[in-house]
């Protein structure tokens, strides 16, 4: 047998999650995109080049995408952000996407051309349309090889890998029933009321206020809006009264929930929930050693006893901090690493921060 396809005697997985890919950072007509939030694909070429040459050319390598990797809520159909979505709108939105982040995708592609390397797509809550089959082979196909697609949850080698919308109830979407298609021509994707209201208000607000909802923490944003900027706050508040009048007096089919489920909903969700209670729980399986989360964009480690632990990868995405102890922008390229040692089944995590690698100067962001 070939040196180039002997099974490696060494594995890792590698997990990331919360990249958020859009139409790109410049638009077709020149324009910059200001609901775009991924900007480094230069990094993300290089972190998967990285791991599949040099000292880990030899390794078992399987890059695990743990949920909103493509910012599907955030990219229009033809000057519209949709909550209607059919299997066509979805590729056609991904196609958009795809475009605008060319190199990142051939990089997968490079990627998957070498023995012994996969990528797992785990679906989160803004890239969901990545459940329609059509979305799934058009990806495969821009790509040249197949990726292994994840629903809701990946479970390998005693870990359990998730995005983390599921334990939230606003985002949370029903296994059963995650197409709508009763009446209509065509199925569409049964949003969460999380997404219906990110769509429909949230992106409302950011037309005006492009990173509002990059500002943490939420409750010292809205006291820094309501002296210096009161203005922001009422159109805040008008836009969100408006929003709920509509989904509650709607006929349309998508707005399916009662008055007393929406507060009820709204009530019980945390503008930046911790999923480390959920990730105990699901740690109480004794088939399960490491859970690991996104969805939070915040990277998170914790350990109970000696062997259960719980990982969070953060975002590759830009947040403002208003807390003093962090005052400014904040920018980690977090991820977890599972390395196997030499004849162990079962595999140590490790939370690290992706630098990327040494240049003298690059372009500052702009948008």
């Amino acid at each position: 047998m070939s040196e180039e396809v002997r099974r490696p005697s060494r594995k890792m997985k590698l997990l990331v999650s919360d990249l958020h890919l859009g139409r790109g950072r410049v638009l077709e007509d020149g324009r910059l995109n200001s609901f775009e939030e991924f900007y480094f694909a230069e990094k993300l070429v290089e972190f998967v080049k990285y791991y599949s040459t040099g000292a880990f050319r030899d390794y078992d390598v399987e890059i695990i995408i743990n949920g909103d990797f493509l910012n599907f809520l955030q990219v229009d159909y033809k000057s519209h952000f949709l909550t209607t979505i059919t299997e066509s709108i979805a590729v056609d939105i991904l196609k958009a996407i795809l475009n605008g982040h060319e190199s990142v995708f051939k990089a997968m592609g490079e990627f998957l051309s070498q023995p012994y390397r996969k990528i797992t797509y785990v679906i989160g809550n803004h890239d969901q349309p990545m459940m329609f089959q059509g979305c799934r082979d058009y990806l495969d196909q821009f790509i040249g090889k197949p990726l292994q697609y994840k629903n809701i949850v990946y479970l390998v080698d005693g870990i359990h890998v998730e995005h983390g919308h599921m334990h939230e109830a606003v985002n949370r979407v029903d296994p059963r029933k995650l197409f709508i298609k009763q009446g209509l021509l065509e199925p569409i994707l049964n949003l969460p009321l999380g997404s219906h209201f990110f769509i429909e208000y949230v992106m409302r607000v950011k037309e005006r206020y492009p990173h509002i909802d990059k500002i943490r923490p939420f409750g010292m944003m809205i006291k820094w809006v309501l002296l210096s900027e009161p203005k922001i706050l009422i159109v805040m508040l008008g836009l969100f009264f408006k929003y709920f009048y509509r989904i509650l007096i709607s006929p349309d089919k998508k707005y399916n929930w009662s008055f007393r489920k929406v507060v009820r909903t709204f009530l019980s969700t945390s503008l930046m929930p911790d999923l480390s209670l959920s990730a105990r729980k699901i740690l109480s399986d004794d088939r399960v050693h490491s859970v690991v989360f996104g969805h939070t964009h915040v990277y998170q480690y914790k350990k109970w006893g000696t062997k259960k632990e719980y990982f969070n990868t953060g975002t590759w995405t830009e947040i403002t901090s208003l807390d003093l102890d962090s005052l400014g922008k904040i920018t980690k390229l977090t991820y977890v690493v599972f390395d196997y040692a030499d004849g162990d089944q079962e595999p140590h995590g490790r939370l690290k921060e992706w630098k990327g690698f040494h240049r003298i100067e690059e372009d500052v962001v702009v948008a």
